[in-house]
């Protein structure tokens, strides 16, 4: 399964509106860079946030997640506190094709201040914002730029369609708009 190029992409996002909205090529200007790479796409985080919180000393419950350990939001940074996380979402929105699996890595540079991003793939036929975790590995706060880049996603071409993909499963996180937390 062959890592696909830009012209792959580009052709995959003007035909069949694979991201968007998306950028032709990297896009700079005292950014942190984001748009159309040689082989891969650099997403962009937006400016909505869940930072983790300990005031309600809830646990972290993936069955039956309490709400209430974030603290939503908005703005163009977002401080992440020591040894801590934060969810957000990307600007882009997905329609993954049937035969396609999506990989999400950090950018160097986030990466280079102790700073983690991490998706799970994006799986055939998934649509929607990504929602990404950032987890700040420092000592010390950390801040996130939003509408920058954020991470890569590298695109994988299977040689055949699966039998089952998520959208035939109707999977949970199918069509997500925001910032989504863990459902059962």
């Amino acid at each position: 399964m062959p890592v696909k190029s830009d012209k792959w992409i580009r052709r995959m996002c003007e035909d069949h509106r694979m991201i968007e909205p998306w950028e032709r090529g990297q896009v700079r200007d005292g950014k942190i860079s984001y748009g159309l790479s040689s082989y891969g796409y650099d997403i962009r985080v937006s400016t909505e946030f869940k930072v983790f919180t300990n005031v309600y000393s809830s646990i972290v419950d993936p069955k039956n997640f309490d709400d209430r350990s974030f603290v939503d939001m908005v703005g163009p940074e977002c401080i992440i506190p020591p040894n801590s996380f934060a969810l957000a979402r990307t600007e882009e929105y997905f329609r993954i094709p049937r035969d396609v699996l999506v990989i999400c890595v950090g950018k160097s540079t986030y990466a280079r201040c102790g700073l983690i991003v991490n998706v799970t793939p994006l799986e055939p036929t998934w649509e929607g914002f990504l929602t990404l975790e950032i987890s700040n590995t420092t000592p010390l706060p950390a801040k996130v730029y939003g509408g920058e880049g954020i991470a890569q996603l590298l695109f994988f071409e299977g040689d055949e369609e699966p039998e089952v993909a998520y959208a035939d499963r109707k999977g949970k996180y199918m069509n997500q708009v925001g910032v989504t937390l863990p459902k059962m």
